[in-house]
Order: C-alpha cells, then structure tokens, then sequence
C-alpha cells in the first residue's frame, strides 16, 4: 500500500514509482546478465494522472463527457473507478507517460552500453477496455478490431508486440508468424540457453526474431477460454478462427466461424458454409483444455 495514496490522497503516481525502479534496476545489473519484468499499469481503470505539463497540454483538445464514479461511501476504492473531469485528455496523458517511460528505459540500455545485449519486448495483456471513462471508440484503441478486454474476438485478444534488439532484430521489419503469450517463456529460455519444459504449449519465436524462418516452428491452433459473461471459447487455426458463446448455458452451442485472412474484422460468420470446419474446430475445443477442479467449465462435454 502507498502511504501517499490513504484516504482521498494522491500524492504518489504508481507509475512513476516502478519507472524509478527500473532505471535504478538497470544500473544495478549493467554489469550481469538479467531479466526484468516491467508491469506498466498505464493506460488503465482508473483514469487519474498527475496534474502536471503533460496532461495540461491535452486538456481542451478533444470533446469531453466527464465520467461520474465512485469517490466516496462504503465501495470506496474497492468497487469501483474515482470520477474524472477529462477522461479523453487523462487517457491520452496516460498513453504520453508510458512513451515517456519506454523512451528513458531505451536511453538507459544506450547510456550503460547495453542497447546491443538486450532484448526488449512492448506488448500488451489484452485489448482495450472501456471501464473508469475509457472510450476506445473514439481512439480507435483496437485499430477497427473487432470487441474489446473480456471478448475473444480479436479484439479482445490480438495485442501489438514490439521486439527491439539493434544489430540482432532488423529494424523495421514485421512478421505474421502466429504466437501467443505462452511463446514468451521458451522463447526466453532459448535465449538463455536453459532447458525448457516438454510439458508446455510454447513455442519459441527466436528464430522469428532473428530473421530465420527456416527454423521456426508453428504452432497447429492456438486456444482460448474466457470464464466469464457466460463463458466463451476460441480457436484459431491458421487462417480460420472459431467463437463459441454462453459455453455455461450450453457447451454444445453453435460455432461462430470466420475466415480471418479476407475478414480480419470478423463481420461475416461463415459458418454454415463450412460445416468440415465448424467440426474440425469443435473437436478442437474437447482436446484442447484439461478439466480442472477449479474452473468446472462446461465440462460434462469432455468427460465420458
């Protein structure tokens, strides 16, 4: 808890906070190898910023429709988001911070001579939300994507990953090799030269990084489940991905099937076009997941 932040205070910014730490990090190990983990909570739920230059310089320019949240009584701070006068200026002060923050990590790789050792990595958790006054729409958070954070539509779960490694990654390049989060670990471990698991889903992306294709693995289909909202399943599989919906209300519910490579936006469901994918896709769906005790997901579909 930050002593600064007890009551209706707000007299330390938590990001800034873990900004001065990794700088202070940084120096501290410029003379070993390391890994560091920034966990960036901008732009998030709640929309406050410090009052300073940074947030005045967006302030009137853009239409604002103030957002009324929680500020006091029982649910303070605990069940809700503080109200914001300029949640559009906030935000964009927000998204100006965190490049901020990016920029002085990337100078203090240059300024300690580790720009050239060092992999790093910008991406995101998930989607843009639209809680504490958010309003992607308006910024077009998710570049015309499809939903948003809590949906499986692309939206919701295709987030922009940046790799920045002078002399290794060449600048300017991109890729449209398919991985998803549970690549970072092995793809790390290769890096390291440690020994990675047999029993997990990762496939390493190294050689994507490193401009070797010839040796990059692909993944058969990637898999989702989102508990939540009724619950909700994906797979995407090369060019075809598949939704199903309300997965608690019915496990065996119908398939959602679109052809990403002509409709990255996911407006046309296809599905009763090709009923061999919608089977293939659901077969997908039993493998893919283990029952657990925890998280009883629909799960009289995969036992027997």
């Amino acid at each position: 808890m930050l002593g600064g932040n007890e009551g209706k205070k707000t007299e330390q910014y938590a990001p800034d906070l873990i900004q001065e730490q990794t700088l202070k990090f940084i120096e501290a190990n410029r003379d070993r190898p390391f890994f560091m983990f920034v966990p960036h909570v901008i732009p998030h739920a709640e929309l406050f910023v410090p009052e300073d230059d940074i947030v005045k310089s967006y302030r009137g320019k853009f239409p604002e429709k103030p957002y009324k949240g929680i500020d006091d009584g029982p649910n303070y701070k605990i069940g809700g988001y503080g109200s914001v006068k300029t949640p559009r200026a906030n935000f964009a002060a927000m998204i100006t911070r965190l490049d901020k923050h990016v920029g002085e990590i990337l100078d203090k790789l240059r300024e300690t001579g580790l720009d050239k050792k060092t992999l790093v990595i910008f991406t995101s958790d998930n989607g843009p939300h639209s809680e504490g006054g958010a309003n992607p729409a308006y910024f077009n958070s998710n570049g015309g994507l499809r939903g948003q954070k809590r949906d499986l539509y692309e939206g919701g779960i295709r987030v922009p990953m940046i790799a920045w490694w002078p002399g290794k990654v060449t600048a300017g390049s991109k890729t449209d090799h398919i991985s998803a989060f549970w690549d970072v670990m092995p793809t790390f471990a290769e890096l390291a030269t440690a020994e990675v698991p047999e029993d997990i889903d990762g496939i390493s992306f190294l050689p994507t990084l490193l401009d070797k294709k010839h040796k990059q693995k692909e993944h058969d289909y990637l898999y989702w489940e989102f508990h939540e909202q009724g619950g909700k399943q994906a797979v995407r599989k090369g060019k075809w991905k598949a939704i199903r919906l309300q997965v608690k209300k019915d496990p065996n519910g119908p398939l959602e099937i679109y052809n990403l490579q002509t409709d990255p936006y996911e407006k046309d469901n296809i599905a009763s076009q090709h009923p061999d994918i919608v089977h293939r896709m659901e077969v997908i769906m039993k493998q893919a997941r283990t029952n657990s005790d925890v998280f009883l997901f629909g799960q009289s579909q995969y036992r027997g």
